[in-house]
């Protein structure tokens, strides 16, 4: 697709998630229902399920399915725990009679979308709705679409297991609207998390500020460094099982090597005449695949700093010399043993990475986005009240902040015992004045 055409697609999008928010702050559950009969062709009495829903849904899976996705669930529930476990309240004296710290807050509630339109997202319900539970959010929001018509009980059993307090079966622009904003039915949220397709990160994009967000994501991108230590049916195995996303996932082979370049593009060709989901895989491959050729280590790193991709899989003999180096990504996925597939569903880290370069600035969904860091200062002796409060005068007079002046002003009067005249800066002490004391 063309930049033009990008630009038009992406100017619809807007407008029709600018109506349809627009819509749901007007029209609240009757909106919501209306967009949820229209996309999804869903339309239950309650969105919202019961207990005994959730428990017949679970009833519809395996013991090894269940199995599976507990298994899961604990690798990542106890890497966000390690992260957790990292973050410390602070408390300090900077100065006698001078206390400053810092408490880490969880947010109060958390709308958790696990998309589920195209593939049943089971995954994406541990990183936002597990991981929000370890950071102890005391109200999870869970909503996905249906799949198939009906509710997936692996996404629901994912949701349940994970911690969510409320769990709804909507999709799409209804369900992040809704979660934001607020309806008749649904109490709103103070936070928005999860990847969805481009309705919903813009709905998101549009509601940031109303409520806080986890990422702008755009479409999955992965990136291969791979030198001759690996072969070409790794590599191409490994680009198209993250092409397979969607028509627009970019994927990119970054090599030293130009006999692997020339073997992978084989290996692509021959893997898409099996691959299953090759009809999406080809076309993203064909429009967004990438193979890049450069002539030393040194390149390849500064190429994918440059990129800065949402998945980075190193396979060469450096790995920890990319890991040291390595300043902007999503994650890395180091060693031929390791694949981003692993990361997307099990191994524990999370799997809501930015995209679109925003790599350079952030890093991924983790349990620290659920948790607010507030300051709070204390001073607790007269000396230190005088002291603070003499050079916070002066510096509130630099900027011409007398009101502010004054606040430091009476603090000195009172604790201080200096007579200094409304509206002046308190000048520092003179000799005379230090000798009497």
């Amino acid at each position: 697709m063309a930049e033009a055409d990008r630009a038009i697609e992406n100017d619809k999008v807007e407008k029709i998630v600018s109506n349809a928010l627009r819509q749901i702050e007007a029209e609240g559950d009757k909106a919501v229902r209306s967009m949820s009969e229209s996309f999804d062709k869903y339309s239950p009495e309650s969105f919202k399920l019961s207990q005994i829903d959730i428990d017949a849904l679970i009833a519809k899976l395996t013991s090894r399915e269940l199995a599976d996705i507990k298994f899961a669930q604990e690798q990542v529930r106890n890497f966000a725990q390690v992260q957790r476990d990292s973050m410390h309240d602070v408390e300090v004296e900077t100065m006698p009679g001078v206390t400053l710290g810092h408490k880490n807050i969880p947010v109060q509630s958390v709308g958790c979308y696990v998309p589920g339109g195209k593939f049943p997202m089971v995954a994406s319900a541990h990183m936002s709705v597990a991981t929000a539970s370890v950071a102890g959010v005391p109200r999870i929001v869970a909503m996905t679409p249906p799949f198939n018509g009906e509710p997936n009980p692996a996404v629901i059993a994912a949701m349940h297991l994970g911690g969510a307090h409320e769990i709804y079966v909507l999709g799409g622009i209804q369900a992040v609207g809704a979660m934001a904003i607020g309806t008749e039915t649904i109490e709103p949220v103070h936070m928005l998390v999860g990847p969805g397709n481009a309705f919903v990160a813009e709905a998101k994009r549009q509601l940031f500020g109303r409520v806080g967000i986890d990422l702008f994501a755009g479409p999955t991108e992965t990136m291969i460094i791979a030198d001759e230590s690996v072969d070409a049916e790794l590599c191409a195995t490994d680009l198209l099982g993250q092409a397979e996303h969607g028509y627009n996932s970019p994927a990119v082979l970054l090599t030293n090597s130009k006999k692997l370049a020339e073997e992978t593009r084989s290996e692509i060709n021959r893997i898409l005449t099996i691959l299953p989901t090759a009809g999406t895989a080809k076309v993203s491959w064909e429009e967004y695949g990438e193979i890049i050729v450069c002539e030393t280590y040194d390149e390849m790193l500064e190429v994918a700093n440059d990129v800065a991709s949402e998945h980075v899989q190193v396979m060469t003999d450096r790995d920890d010399w990319f890991l040291e180096n390595m300043h902007s990504y999503g994650a890395l996925f180091l060693g031929p043993r390791t694949n981003v597939a692993n990361g997307d569903k099990v191994i524990g880290t999370n799997h809501t990475l930015p995209t679109k370069k925003a790599g350079r600035y952030t890093g991924g969904l983790w349990v620290g986005k659920f948790l607010k860091t507030h300051s709070y200062q204390k001073i607790t002796t007269d000396e230190a009240a005088a002291m603070i409060g003499e050079y916070g005068s002066r510096l509130c007079m630099l900027e011409g902040f007398v009101g502010h002046a004054e606040q430091c002003n009476i603090r000195v009067r009172r604790y201080g015992g200096r007579n200094i005249p409304y509206g002046e800066a308190a000048e520092p002490k003179d000799n005379a004045e230090v000798a009497a004391e």
